[in-house]
């Protein structure tokens, strides 16, 4: 571990989430699980496989008590929350073709959904500010192209249409605060269902990322990967306070090669790396398999499964602040002390659970 402590600052307060929550939701909990969401600061989620090869997604206080366990059909990735609404996503691992949204206020029944023909979800997606729609991310598999499909949240997550991403490979996604922008990282790794997780064109890739008018679905600006850097996939983004996009890499190319990893842009603007240390770079392994930015504290978290490290970057300098050897680093996402961890050996903020946690985590916000 290096650099400097962290400023610690609150997030989300547990009155807040319990009267967001309501009483009603609050009931169906344990005693023990209605404790520690009494006690927690944040409530965090992520998906997870048992022992017993079965999935789910849960909820978790700070401290990395679970209060609740909602069961998926099978192995889920990315998740988004909707402050408005209060629901939450947990969607299938590419090439899967299920969503489920659960309410965390326990005002509905949960809800599946399923990608349209010649579709699978890519593992990510993201809702309007408003709540009224999500956005997934799809493959568009029989043409090779990624594309956004659009559901609506007030109909029972119907599948509305979609929007093409000019791009392939389609990874994360997320959208600005004002609603109007969509900010897309097309990985540019082909990919189709009959070949499993196969990479089919790791020679001739096209990463690249993109900015669409959500109203739309218009081509604002696309970044196109240097041709030099053409293998270096554009996998997961985020945003911070000043709407600048902060994006995340995994490099297909040689092991001894040292790619940069992760970057920023914002609208009218070229994208630019950063350059951090050729140690931890290193230690990156050529994998960042999670991006987080806490807009409170300015900063941008890196981990890595492949290095075994969660990385804490000062955002307006670009400065390592933190190195933390974390074997098996999955999910990160914004905490009190910069950034909550967890591992797929079921590890989170130094507790162990008889799970595995899968790559993401995230944390519930409120308006």
């Amino acid at each position: 571990m290096q650099g400097k402590a962290l400023v610690r600052t609150p997030l989300l307060d547990r009155r807040h989430f319990m009267k967001a929550a309501g009483a009603a939701w609050a009931a169906t909990l344990a005693p023990s699980s209605l404790f520690a969401l009494e006690r927690a600061e944040a409530v965090f989620a992520s998906g997870f496989m048992t022992r017993d090869g079965s999935f789910g997604v849960a909820t978790l206080a700070e401290d990395g008590t679970i209060i609740e366990r909602v069961p998926l059909p099978a192995r889920s990735h990315g998740m988004a929350y909707s402050p408005a609404t209060g629901h939450a996503v947990a969607f299938a691992r590419r090439p899967g073709t299920f969503a489920l949204i659960f309410d965390t206020r326990r005002r509905s029944e949960p809800v599946v959904i399923h990608a349209g023909e010649d579709r699978h979800f890519f593992g990510h997606g993201s809702f309007s500010p408003d709540g009224r729609l999500l956005y997934a991310s799809e493959n568009d598999f029989e043409a090779n192209r990624g594309v956004i499909g659009l559901y609506d949240a007030t109909n029972k997550y119907r599948r509305i249409g979609e929007f093409r991403t000019y791009g392939i490979g389609t990874h994360d996604m997320t959208v600005s605060d004002d609603g109007r922008i969509l900010v897309i990282a097309n990985g540019g790794i082909e990919t189709h269902p009959d070949f499993g997780r196969t990479k089919l064109n790791l020679d001739h890739m096209e990463p690249s990322l993109a900015l669409i008018d959500a109203a739309t679905g218009t081509l604002i600006e696309r970044h196109a990967l240097p041709p030099a850097l053409r293998q270096l996939s554009t996998r997961h983004v985020d945003i911070d306070a000043q709407g600048r996009v902060w994006f995340a890499c995994q490099y297909e190319g040689p092991r001894n090669d040292l790619p940069p990893l992760a970057g920023h842009f914002a609208k009218g603007e070229d994208i630019r790396f950063l350059n951090l240390p050729e140690e931890t770079t290193t230690r990156l392994a050529n994998y960042v398999g999670a991006i987080a930015v806490n807009r409170g504290q300015g900063l941008v978290g890196l981990t890595s499964p492949k290095g075994g490290v969660a990385v804490t970057i000062e955002a307006a300098t670009g400065r390592i602040l933190r190195e933390e050897l974390v074997a098996d680093a999955a999910g990160i996402a914004p905490s009190r002390h910069g950034f909550a961890v967890s591992s797929y050996d079921g590890r989170f903020e130094g507790t162990s659970a008889e799970l595995a946690w899968d790559q993401h985590i995230i944390r519930f916000e409120r308006t």
